[in-house]
Parts: structure tokens; C-alpha cells; sequence
């Protein structure tokens, strides 16, 4: 049976807090509330040094534990024990923190772990230097529906411009890693599809993932208890059925200038993932030149960030990609017998 780790990607309010819970409940996946230290630790990774070294790999699994940036406290684990498998993990950045995962999944008896936080979209070639073997799954739903949920979050803070254009990226992203990456490492499927026949839809995913299919992952609220943080109360949805309740309903929920311009500048996007155009009228000027500056000011970020991160991959303080389960060993060349030898035995 696999062992690969697995990360819910997509753009955020796109039903990834639902996909999760619908994996957790399956009888050998664990897929972990929302985290920040995975991303944090690869790019500071020159600051934790060499993560052959017992003491740099405690150093990280310390920072991991304790810092509150990290929300490691999410995950239900014990710091000191966390602290120890980590330090006796074999010597790389992904080792360290695939224990902390790893761990997770022992909490509730599973084979597998899983990760989900709508960001890493962007982010799934740094992933697969961490994690080489992982499984991504891309859930997709009507971006004028995301774009009327985000507006009404108390944490995403941007205007409209910025909601559009983090929809916008995330179809793009995923259309390259579709061209990309291998069939068995990227998975795509739309929020609408799912929560209109979630059945269908779970056995074609729990397919995709090497997994037999579990009717228990068709009604996962009961994972909503011990998954989904309480303070997360934009969450709550999550605690009852799987619904279609939300669907179109930006309809209500959007301005009628906001309608206008996803459907004019994003159209060619929606379209190619199979929503219909309501055939608003076209839209002003001035948003469309206000969407386009917010845009490329985003897209420019995002080409500065990749630009360092290239350069930094020039002076690896140590080895990246874990080394914990049978194909990442396979993947580093290290032959099957070494690997179970150097692997950390299992806390159940």
C-alpha cells in the first residue's frame, strides 16, 4: 500500500477545509489542519544549517515546535517527543518535517499523511524538493463563487482586484503543473462536481491516490470535531453534510461591476473549466486596468521570489528532500535495506 504524502491545493474558499476532511476520514489518511512552517523552513533553510547534523535537525524541530508563527500546536503533538523523532530522523530538511506529519498520522492509527493549505498551489515545485514522491490534488471551483467568498473572510483583507487575481493564478498554476508533472502526481476535479455526487467523485480520487474507496469519506463531518480548529469559525460549514447549498451563489453575493469583470478578464479561464458565462455586459475601463496593474504587480512578486530561490539552490546548506518513506529512498538512491535501517521506527 502507498505511503506518499498528499497535499489539497487550490485557491482559497474553493472547498479545500471539505476535501480534507473528506481524506481525513478515511481509515489510512490523516490530513493536518492548516500548518506555516513548511514553506518558512525552505526558505530559511540556510539559517538551520545541515540538517545532517543531529543538532541542526533538533535546532528546526525545536523552532518547528515552539515559535508561534508555526502553529505547530495545530497538529495535537507532544513538543518533546516531536523534538526527538525529529533529531533521530535521517539527516535532510524534508525528514525533519515530514516527522512532525508522520506523527500526525500516528495520533489516529494511519498509514498516511496529508497536508492542505490553498497556497501551496504556488508553490508545488518547492514541495516536490521536499517531499519528491508527494500527490497533489487541485480542487477547483467557480472563481466568481471564490471571489464572493473571499471578500467576505476577516483575514483576507485585499480588495476584489486581488481576490480575482488569486483565482486567476491558481487555474494557471494548475494548468501547468496538468502539463507538467506525471499522472499519478497531479490530481484535478471540481468543487461542484464533488459536492454534487461526492461518492463518484471519492472513488475516482481514492483511485488516483492507490487507495481502496470507504463510504466514510462521503460524510466527513464527524472529522470536523478533531480536525478543524475551533477558532476557525469561517470553518463551520464543514461540520454538517456535504452540500451544494453555496453553489452560484455569487449571483447574490457579487456586484454587478464584479461580475462584469471576471467574466470579461477570467472568462477564458472559467470556460475552460466548464462554468457558463451569465453574458454581463462588458466592464469599465478603469477595473479593467485596475485588475491588470494588480495582476502584473503580483506577477512580478512571484518572479522575484522564484529568481532567489533559484540562486539559493545554488549553496544547499545540506540534502532537501525527506528520506522517510520506501519510494523518496528509492527516488535518493539509497538502497532498501539501508533505508529501513536508517527510517525511524513508527510511534503508534
Amino acid at each position: 500500500m502507498s505511503d506518499r504524502p498528499v497535499f489539497v491545493i487550490g485557491c482559497p474558499r474553493s472547498g479545500t477545509t471539505m476535501l480534507q476532511l473528506m481524506l481525513h476520514s478515511h481509515p489510512r489518511i490523516a490530513v493536518a489542519p492548516e500548518t506555516r512552517f513548511v514553506i518558512p523552513t525552505y526558505t530559511r533553510r540556510r539559517a538551520f544549517g545541515d540538517m545532517r547534523d543531529a543538532a541542526c535537525r533538533q535546532a528546526l524541530a525545536e523552532w518547528i515546535a515552539t515559535d508561534k508563527s508555526t502553529k505547530f500546536k495545530e497538529l495535537g503533538l507532544a513538543r518533546d517527543a516531536f523534538v526527538q523523532e525529529a533529531t533521530k530522523a535521517p539527516g535532510s530538511l524534508g525528514s525533519v518535517l515530514g516527522t512532525a506529519f508522520r506523527m500526525y498520522a500516528d495520533r489516529f492509527g494511519k498509514a498516511r499523511w496529508g497536508d492542505k493549505r490553498p497556497s501551496y498551489v504556488k508553490q508545488v515545485d518547492i514541495l516536490r524538493r521536499i517531499f519528491p514522491d508527494a500527490q497533489f490534488i487541485h480542487l477547483i471551483r467557480d472563481g466568481r463563487d471564490c471571489v464572493s467568498s473571499l471578500k467576505e473572510m476577516p483575514w483576507f483583507t485585499l480588495d476584489s482586484f486581488h481576490a480575482m487575481s488569486t483565482w486567476a493564478e491558481a487555474i494557471d498554476y494548475g494548468n501547468k503543473l496538468a502539463r507538467t508533472l506525471p499522472a499519478d502526481s497531479y490530481y484535478e476535479l471540481r468543487y461542484e462536481d464533488l459536492t454534487d455526487d461526492p461518492g463518484a467523485e471519492m472513488q475516482k480520487l481514492c483511485a488516483y491516490l492507490g487507495e481502496e474507496f470507504d463510504p466514510s469519506v462521503v460524510s466527513p463531518k464527524q472529522a470536523a470535531d478533531t480536525v478543524v480548529p475551533l477558532h476557525k469559525v469561517w470553518h463551520t460549514n464543514t461540520h454538517g453534510e456535504v452540500t451544494r447549498a453555496r453553489v452560484g451563489s455569487w449571483g447574490q453575493r457579487l456586484e454587478d461591476w464584479e461580475i462584469s469583470l471576471c467574466e470579461d478578464m477570467l472568462g477564458a479561464r472559467l470556460q475552460d473549466k466548464g462554468y457558463e458565462l451569465s453574458g454581463a455586459p462588458g466592464p469599465a475601463k478603469e477595473h479593467v486596468a485596475s485588475l491588470q496593474r494588480t495582476m502584473a504587480k503580483r506577477r512580478s512578486n512571484r518572479s522575484r521570489k522564484a529568481l532567489r530561490d533559484r540562486f539559493m539552490r545554488l549553496r544547499e546548506p545540506g540534502p532537501v528532500a525527506a528520506l522517510l518513506t520506501e519510494e523518496q529512498c528509492a527516488l535518493a538512491g539509497i538502497p532498501q535495506q539501508r533505508a529501513e535501517a536508517e527510517m525511524p521506527q513508527r510511534v503508534m
